[in-house]
């Protein structure tokens, strides 16, 4: 839960360019929100990022984080008292039991490439440097765990992919942002034997989170979900119910598609657009095209809503063939991404 500082705390940088009237500083609390969020907007357009916020989705991220105290890991960068860009780090130990100290900055564009972005990302990289030492003196990990630093990037984004590259970063995996206009037509497959989709009832959302959960156990970073991330996706507005197309096995969830629409997103980029999203199948409903039946009947119903394409995110090394999937039933490339790490 995020409450109010109420005492500004500098950060002194020695290695920061020398500009006037530049100075770095900690979160301030609820205040904040704003300058984060016209961070985000600045960066968006600059980088060609499709995401719409609010300050509402601001406040629900940031009181429900996980190893993440934005009084200590953020940091904010100010020209005359003017915000141009923040910083935030947390950590997670995944599946394989590598700990992975991630971090994330927005900058305003015309205060890019002057040399602040590569003070608050040396910045950053030392907190989280501390932190493992923190975390391995606690007993929280052990000396023979894997340490990475990971950062993110779509392939619009040119100015923090050179950041990582100067900063000795490497790619590790790759993601593509995908899309499937309903000009042609769907064809609708299949549902398994025995299985049918249901309608989800609010007492049965734990349980479809959880099954979701379990089916991506097995995919590459996984890191198990915690209490503060099935709260954050319970008060998450853009979920309903409606939309979701999950599949039943008697009282088992077998499968699901958590469709959603964005609206305002929509709204904002003048566009018909309805995400397939969350698409899972449990380990005993695999290879029998549960995937592709949720799919394709996802995609007609967004088609008789009137949008005119779907999208949906996928990784590239899925080895469940979640890729080849999504391009046998028509979805084509829209976007890259990269995951970036770097050994600590």
């Amino acid at each position: 839960m995020v409450t109010e500082a109420v005492k500004v705390e500098r950060i002194e940088l020695p290695y920061a360019p020398d500009l006037p009237g530049l100075t770095f500083r900690h979160f301030l609390g609820k205040s904040d929100y704003q300058n984060i969020l016209d961070m985000i907007n600045a960066s968006k357009q600059a980088d060609q990022v499709d995401r719409t916020d609010s300050l509402e989705d601001i406040a629900r991220y940031y009181e429900n984080l996980n190893n993440c105290d934005p009084y200590q890991d953020m940091i904010f960068a100010e020209v005359d008292g003017q915000t141009i860009a923040y910083g935030r780090s947390e950590w997670v130990v995944d599946e394989e039991d590598r700990w992975l100290g991630f971090h994330i900055a927005f900058s305003h564009p015309d205060w890019r490439r002057k040399g602040i972005g590569t003070a608050m990302l040396r910045y950053m990289e030392k907190h989280l440097r501390d932190k493992s030492l923190e975390l391995l003196d606690e007993g929280v990990i052990n000396e023979y765990m894997p340490l990475y630093l990971e950062a993110f990037t779509s392939d619009t984004e040119i100015d923090k992919e050179r950041l990582l590259n100067q900063a000795g970063y490497e790619p590790v995996r790759f993601a593509y942002s995908m899309v499937r206009p309903f000009s042609e037509p769907i064809n609708i497959t299949p549902m398994p034997d025995g299985l049918e989709i249901r309608t989800v009832k609010p007492e049965q959302f734990r349980q479809v989170w959880e099954a979701d959960q379990e089916a991506f156990k097995d995919h590459w970073g996984y890191v198990e979900g915690t209490e503060v991330d099935y709260q954050r996706w319970l008060k998450d507005p853009l979920n309903d119910p409606e939309l979701w197309r999950v599949a039943w096995d008697g009282d088992e969830v077998a499968g699901m598609v958590l469709n959603l629409l964005n609206e305002e997103e929509n709204k904002e980029y003048n566009r018909q657009r309805g995400w397939t999203e969350n698409i899972s199948v449990r380990k005993p409903w695999r290879r029998q095209g549960l995937a592709r039946a949720l799919l394709t009947r996802s995609m007609q119903m967004f088609k008789d809503m009137g949008m005119d394409h779907a999208a949906l995110g996928v990784d590239t090394q899925n080895t469940n063939g979640a890729l080849n999937l999504y391009e046998s039933v028509g979805f084509v490339v829209e976007k890259r991404h990269t995951t970036y790490w770097k050994d600590l």
